[in-house]
């Protein structure tokens, strides 16, 4: 089963103690001749994983998430977008700060990475629909390839629709610079499930890790018309937990 779930991925162009780039290469593919049959595909969806996911668990992530979409009816392709997030020492409550640092930097940097594969499958597949799903760290990714597609007028609604779970990012995302490019490059709608007894994100907050983080509880401030929050209860900061609570999609 894991052989067969597409991604893109960047495992190891990135130091895992550091964060400094170590390959230039936009991503790869793997199984190439997939994303082929996914052109011209009504709609695809990217899974971007958290921190302290190698390889194998980012897989795993994708399989959750079909699973869950298949018994929402949902039927158009998922693939994932696997990154270098399992940093060193992200298991260890004494090096948890400094993981969770350079996991940060690797996050941001990544966003290049995606917003690269989204410009270059939009271009021979124009009108899927693209849709991210992204878990905790995986929201940072999601806002620099916003950041990244920004930067050109042509990008604009190149992704369809968004989903936080857990996000790890500030809440004020929707104001200022960061509200107006999200109401440039996504087309429809950002829909940001949070839940205020996240026991990961309100440690990451208590610790001033992450300045009130948007998954714990939403966004403050004026947000953008095509921002949705939802309060969720998942049993705790696990992707599989805020997956069991999604009650429907897209």
């Amino acid at each position: 089963m894991i052989k067969s779930i597409p991604r893109i991925s960047t495992r190891g162009y990135y130091d895992l103690k550091s964060g400094k780039t170590i390959k230039t290469n936009p991503y790869f593919l793997y199984p190439k001749k997939d994303f082929k049959k996914f052109i011209d595909s009504k709609e695809l969806v990217i899974v971007i994983h958290g921190l302290q996911n190698n390889n194998a668990s980012a897989i795993a992530k994708v399989i959750l998430a079909k699973n869950k979409l298949r018994r929402l009816g949902y039927f158009f392709p998922l693939v994932g977008f696997s990154y270098d997030s399992n940093t060193f020492g992200a298991h260890l409550p004494k090096c948890a700060k400094r993981a969770l640092s350079v996991g940060q930097i690797i996050a941001k940097k990544n966003g290049r990475n995606l917003a690269m594969f989204i410009q270059d499958f939009k271009s021979t597949s124009p009108t899927t629909k693209i849709r991210l799903l992204g878990h905790s760290l995986g929201s940072q990714v999601i806002l620099s390839t916003v950041e990244y597609l920004g930067k050109k007028k042509q990008n604009t609604g190149i992704i369809h629709s968004v989903y936080f779970f857990g996000a790890s990012i500030t809440s004020d995302i929707q104001s200022s610079k960061h509200g107006k490019l999200l109401d440039n490059v996504i087309q429809d709608k950002v829909v940001n499930y949070f839940s205020p007894t996240d026991e990961v994100l309100s440690w990451a907050n208590k610790e001033k890790l992450v300045k009130e983080p948007l998954g714990l509880n939403g966004a403050k401030g004026k947000t953008i018309s095509k921002y949705i929050q939802k309060s969720v209860t998942p049993k705790n900061h696990r992707f599989a937990s805020y997956v069991a609570v999604l009650g429907f999609f897209p």
